[in-house]
């Protein structure tokens, strides 16, 4: 084995997982945390990424964005961080040799954020949001909008930086309440992956993060089970391209199909001699490039296409996306497509051995939800697929109550209703 994993819960409650990479050069040291829209209110959405922002605006010792980010760069690394539906995280790659002294700094950010000037870094937040907008403040952000329509009663419909109103309402009072609720040991995970040995840090993270606040871990609420019949959104955007984008509400990685899923994922798409690719852009040339994804929450999931086309091609690369899809539901694929996705599966976790930003996410990410697989774990239990059970999940997957398909881009009145139709006919 390439690798070796260590937990350690720290005496304030905070997990932190060590994954010793020796033959790698650099470390990752990331923070994952369960915040993001699916834990806010709609009075708080936007706020956890607000939130995000305000960390990187200094410490009480480093008291501003500049102060933080000097100190972080002359060791050697650059400060990242995301926010999402429903985790958070924050990052610094760094040489080896500069790791302590990185740990300590990287505490710093947690145990005495100074967040201090609110007003400008709302400019700064402002301006990202309206890349999300057209000139009349329309939210044109395919993402946003189809995820709106999927789950339209619950936080994971939710945008991630949330409306303007609230943006523009956010006071410090507001982040260090949020800051205070989310940001607590048991509601978070550390890990520290690459050139790294646990034996030479637990005493450094003991120090450094095991006297943040307990807290407690925030509990999620299942979206509900309501939709009935397929969706269909529609929203104008000037430009040369319409998007597109057709969704399947999905299973979570703990669901026994999950691993039929990760099968039926790379038998569509995974790279250019896969179905979706084949038939969309080499057959049909209805695109220059599509793809698929899967993306998994804990009690949820997405799995969807995405394209761009011109406008009038805007039907035919719907109604292709899903008879790439269907032809799984109406006959399993052969014994040699799944062979060859069952051993990129493999390959490309393998590969991961030497990325310590993706064995922190296996090993930390997946942490704040639930124990991670192990490799041989990962790799068997695709093994075991066959496909006759593709098809079982793709007659579970592909159904009219769990899709949406939404455009975004110029489509004439006959364009709309030829989509629409499209979807209404999914059967």
């Amino acid at each position: 084995m390439l690798f070796s994993r260590h937990k350690d819960v720290l005496p304030n409650g905070l997990t932190a997982v060590t994954v010793e990479l020796p033959h790698l050069h650099s470390v990752s040291i990331v923070m994952y945390a369960r915040v993001g829209s699916r834990y806010e209110s709609s009075r708080d959405n936007g706020l956890s990424h607000f939130l995000e922002h305000m960390l990187f605006r200094g410490t009480k010792r480093l008291p501003d964005a500049y102060a933080l980010n000097h100190a972080i760069e002359a060791l050697g690394g650059t400060l990242y961080a995301e926010t999402g539906r429903d985790y958070s995280l924050y990052q610094i790659s760094l040489h080896p040799e500069t790791l302590l002294p990185g740990l300590e700094l990287f505490g710093e950010i947690f145990q005495q954020p100074s967040f201090s000037d609110v007003d400008v870094e709302r400019r700064i937040v402002l301006e990202e949001m309206h890349e999300d907008h057209d000139e009349d403040g329309k939210l044109v952000n395919i993402d946003d909008i189809s995820r709106l329509v999927i789950w339209p009663d619950h936080p994971l419909g939710y945008r991630i930086t949330g409306p303007y109103e609230n943006v523009e309402r956010f006071d410090a009072a507001d982040v260090r309440r949020h800051f205070a609720t989310h940001y607590g040991a048991h509601n978070m995970v550390l890990a520290v992956s690459g050139a790294v040995k646990r034996d030479e840090i637990i005493d450094v993270l003991t120090r450094t993060m095991g006297t943040l606040p307990s807290g407690a871990a925030l509990e999620v609420v299942a979206p509900p089970e309501s939709q009935t019949e397929a969706r269909f959104v529609y929203v104008l955007r000037e430009g040369s391209q319409t998007n597109v984008q057709v969704l399947f509400r999905a299973f979570p990685e703990t669901d026994p199909d999950f691993p039929a899923l990760i099968a039926l994922g790379r038998i569509i798409d995974d790279g250019m001699s896969t179905r979706l690719h084949r038939r969309i852009v080499d057959e049909l040339g209805l695109a220059y490039y599509v793809s698929a994804s899967l993306e998994p929450f804990v009690d949820a999931g997405l799995y969807e296409i995405d394209g761009a086309c011109v406008h009038n091609h805007a039907p035919a690369l719907v109604k292709e996306g899903l008879g790439v899809l269907t032809r799984l539901r109406d006959e399993p694929p052969t014994q040699a497509e799944l062979d060859k996705a069952q051993r990129r599966y493999r390959w490309d976790l393998e590969a991961s051995f030497d990325d310590p930003d993706a064995m922190a996410g296996w090993w930390g990410g997946t942490e704040l939800f639930f124990g991670p697989l192990s490799v041989d774990a990962k790799v068997e239990r695709v093994r075991q697929v066959t496909p006759e059970a593709v098809q079982r999940v793709a007659r579970r997957l592909l159904r009219p109550e769990r899709l949406t398909v939404a455009c975004v881009g110029m489509l004439t009145k006959k364009l709309e209703r030829e989509v629409r139709a499209v979807v209404d006919e999914f059967q």
